[in-house]
């Protein structure tokens, strides 16, 4: 009998390792084509090889799906592969035009499904912004700022012993803004007492607490990490739950019929607000003014500098924001997709909608950028599209560096973080 319950035990075993071992094999995908580097120019074929393989051996499947077309658009096919035995090989497509090209792959697999991306630039290199051009863009923010300038600054400070270290002092900061709202923000400041560059960070998208910017601090640089909705920045998550969930949720979306009321509008002057305070500072060396920023933060830096001709470098990555108006004309636009259909849906009998985004698309500020800027993306981003980004940075005339992580989608490489915090370094020692 103890015979028979041990190798009943070493079955149960033997079975259970076998069965975690088919739960956990992963899967894995990968999509090639002829072009390395993921480059092609209008008209070239592209053909996209797809391989998955599960524990070390080729997924055989009825349950592979691909699409194959431009980004963000209707694709040219979209359909399940039928009886697929671990390769396929797509027909070839091309762009007549300057843009991206995406194949998506997806495999559900015990009920999950896992995603693959690759996306081919076809003269990127060339995309031309949709986005117009209001005739008064300049003199709209010259009113705006203006405005801004009566509003007396009006700054409070208050050290924080537990997020500083023994290099960096930090504190919780605030000061007036346009509209009877006020800033909030982080400073990182170095503790040895001198004049340092100063940085101004500004937040991607939503509604979140801010925490100090130590490393670039310890490099001997002054850094301000702000909001942007009108409210602490160190507060109990959950306050941010609720108001992302309640009176914050959408906020891109408010007052889009009107210019002067739109919810960026106070943002953006937020921004030149956080520069005031920035240059009024002591320890600012008085002649370095970097700003920093993803995504939404992307945008925000790329606004910012067009519009304070005191910044003297921005750095930038996958901003958003950027040439909204691409779905308008059959491509991608840039987040938060105003014109894709879904949103353009109930969003498209709103007045003057397109008058009120062109005085806040990144394309228009972009071209009027004076300074250096580093500039970063992947090609695999589905919340700040290539086309989108393309669209702006074509449109810089001003010296540009820009550094692409082909395979990344909408995050940070850390090699791409490595690469952005020594070019502002490296900006600030000039």
């Amino acid at each position: 009998m103890q015979k028979i319950n041990k190798f009943l035990f070493l079955t149960l075993l033997l079975f259970c390792a076998i069965n975690s071992k088919g739960q956990t094999e992963k899967l894995d995908i990968q999509i090639n084509t002829a072009y390395d580097n993921w480059l092609a120019k209008p008209g070239d074929q592209v053909s996209f090889d797809i391989q998955v393989n599960a524990g070390g051996q080729a997924f055989h499947s009825d349950s592979v799906y691909y699409e194959i077309g431009p980004e963000m658009v209707s694709p040219f096919v979209s359909a399940q592969i039928p009886s697929f035995q671990g390769h396929f090989k797509s027909a070839p497509f091309t762009l007549k035009k300057p843009g991206f090209l995406r194949c998506t792959v997806i495999v559900t697999k015990n009920g999950k499904q896992t995603k693959k991306l690759c996306t081919i630039g076809f003269s990127p290199e060339k995309i031309i912004a949709t986005q117009q051009n209001p005739v008064d863009f300049n003199s709209f923010w010259d009113k705006a700022i203006k405005v801004l300038q009566t509003v007396p600054i009006e700054a409070s400070k208050t050290l924080l012993p537990d997020k500083s270290t023994v290099e960096v002092d930090v504190y919780r900061v605030s000061f007036n803004n346009v509209g009877n709202s006020k800033i909030y923000g982080i400073l990182s400041m170095p503790s040895d007492p001198g004049k340092y560059p100063a940085v101004l960070r500004v937040p991607g998208a939503g509604v979140r607490p801010y925490g100090p910017e130590i490393e670039l601090a310890a490099k001997g640089m002054i850094v301000l990490s702000i909001g942007i909705h009108g409210i602490a920045v160190d507060l109990d998550s959950a306050v941010y739950k609720d108001l992302a969930a309640g009176a914050l949720k959408a906020y891109y979306n408010y007052n889009l019929q009107d210019k002067d009321q739109f919810y960026y509008k106070r943002v953006y002057l937020g921004c030149l607000r956080a520069n005031d305070y920035l240059t009024s500072l002591p320890e600012w060396d008085g002649k370095n003014l970097v700003v920093m920023g993803g995504s939404q933060g992307g945008a925000l830096s790329i606004a910012t500098t067009a519009l304070d001709k005191r910044v003297t470098a921005v750095a930038a990555l996958y901003p958003a924001l950027s040439d909204v108006t691409g779905y308008l004309h059959q491509r991608a636009g840039g987040w938060p997709h105003y014109f894709a259909p879904a949103n353009y849906s109930a969003l498209k009998g709103i007045r003057d909608l397109e008058t009120t985004l062109s005085y806040y698309d990144v394309v228009n500020f972009a071209k009027r950028i004076t300074v250096p800027g580093f500039y970063s993306w992947g090609f695999n981003d589905v919340i700040c599209p290539p086309t989108s980004m393309y669209a702006s940075y074509n449109g810089i005339t001003a010296p540009k560096t820009l550094h692409i992580y082909k395979e990344t989608g909408h995050w940070t490489h850390p090699d791409q973080k490595t690469e952005w915090f020594n070019w502002i370094k490296q900006q600030t020692e000039k």
